[in-house]
């Protein structure tokens, strides 16, 4: 259990070092450092820095999955889906801004807008959680069909596209700005 520990704590520690700062900026010595953990514990579990990257990637959207098929549940009508999802969104970088001094936006955005275009494995891993993301506004968009209120032939790939890459915007000019204006479920719903 101890081991999983390790590489659980390597993780969490990599989010939010990451998160707070960027990657490039965030050294292996400095993970090890802030997890207190030794540099040849992290190299028996992750080949390098972008390994220990996707990993955080992928414990981030797996934590926050569960919340998302609460929030996207086709047991809430669709528009307040939408809604929840906005304001649950703004009340953790509330915490966030609380915890870290600053507004960090959304972790996976930060981290891809900086290493993606650098490296393949990032920019997989990041169209893999888009998708996955964007599956929920899709399935949400044609419940709003269903309902009418949204028009029949509404491309709703295309509309989904639209709506998340706003949104994931709208955390980025919160980072941007270092506050959270951008993210008030008020401004967002304009949107």
């Amino acid at each position: 259990m101890a081991s999983n520990n390790t590489k659980e704590r390597l993780i969490e520690t990599a989010i939010d070092l990451i998160w707070v700062s960027s990657y490039g900026s965030v050294s292996v010595d400095d993970i090890c450092k802030a997890a207190d953990v030794k540099k040849g514990s992290f190299y028996h579990y992750f080949p390098s820095k972008i390994d220990l990257a996707i990993a955080a990637m992928d414990a981030a959207y797996n934590e926050f999955k569960p919340l998302l098929d609460e929030i996207f549940s086709p047991a809430t009508p669709p528009v307040e889906r939408f809604k929840k999802y906005v304001s649950v969104g703004y009340e953790y970088q509330q915490d966030i801004e609380k915890k870290h001094g600053m507004v960090c936006g959304c972790p996976m955005v930060s981290l891809a807008s900086e290493m993606a275009p650098q490296d393949q494995a990032i920019h997989d891993k990041t169209d893999e959680i888009i998708n996955y993301k964007i599956k929920y506004y899709e399935s949400t968009l044609r419940d709003m069909i269903a309902e009418g209120s949204l028009p029949q032939g509404t491309d709703v790939e295309a509309k989904a596209k639209n709506m998340y890459s706003y949104i994931m915007g709208q955390f980025v000019m919160a980072r941007i700005q270092n506050s959270l204006d951008p993210l008030k479920p008020e401004v967002v719903e304009e949107g």
